[in-house]
């Protein structure tokens, strides 16, 4: 899944974005909320994390600004302003969910999956397609009985694909999610995890749930 960090303080900025790439997410950075902003109206992102306190555009402006303009991303706002009446604007201008700092790592981890899944319409941790179990929360995939070990990369176009299973994703939306502003990976890479995870998933090709649409791009699970 693919977040946009906006963030001035350097060392959280760093701290945040190391690991959030550790726990397989693609994270674009800013450290202001003009070019935040920016990032937030030119990509599709599954969350945005927001700082209040930024320079050039205040993290609420960003918000306002965001909504106004139709942007429905989910906006975590993480800050050091705790007094009720700075939450209750915060989600009263479209913010979905509240952090104060300090804060735990893996409570913040914890709130993006649960975001995610909002956003795909998922309530449960375990994405189920046919044969295949996916925990997004251990990051651990299993066919039938039988764990695949997959990298970092090959785990995170799976998630994906399966977050919109039975629906065609086109190659663009794939490099979208999974892919960070300033990759220099090349989008054919996109054709070659799409093999990768194939020869993992699908090893009989008899009846194969990462399928082909010619022209369109990629489907997971659902009848040929």
């Amino acid at each position: 899944m693919r977040i946009l960090l906006i963030e001035d303080y350097m060392p959280l900025q760093k701290s945040l974005a190391k690991g959030l790439r550790e726990a397989d997410f693609a994270v674009d950075v800013s450290g202001d909320g003009k070019e935040g902003l920016w990032y937030a109206m030119s990509n599709d992102y599954d969350v945005i994390i927001l700082d209040l306190m930024i320079p050039k555009l205040d993290g609420l402006s960003v918000l306002k600004q965001l909504r106004e303009k139709n942007k429905n991303n989910h906006v975590l706002i993480l800050t050091a302003k705790d007094t009720v009446e700075d939450r209750i604007k915060g989600l009263d201008l479209g913010a979905d969910d509240y952090l104060v700092k300090p804060f735990a790592f893996d409570e913040l981890l914890a709130r993006l999956r649960a975001l995610t899944r909002r956003r795909y319409e998922h309530k449960c941790p375990d994405i189920k397609v046919n044969d295949l179990c996916i925990d997004t929360v251990a990051h651990r995939v299993w066919l039938k009985d039988e764990e695949i070990i997959l990298t970092s990369r090959e785990y995170m176009l799976l998630e994906y694909l399966a977050r919109r299973a039975g629906e065609v994703v086109s190659r663009s939306d794939i490099w979208e999610h999974i892919y960070e502003f300033n990759s220099e990976a090349s989008s054919n890479v996109v054709d070659v995890y799409i093999g990768y995870l194939r020869k993992k998933i699908d090893k009989d090709f008899k009846s194969p749930m990462l399928r082909t649409v010619r022209g369109q791009g990629y489907i997971l699970g659902g009848q040929p």
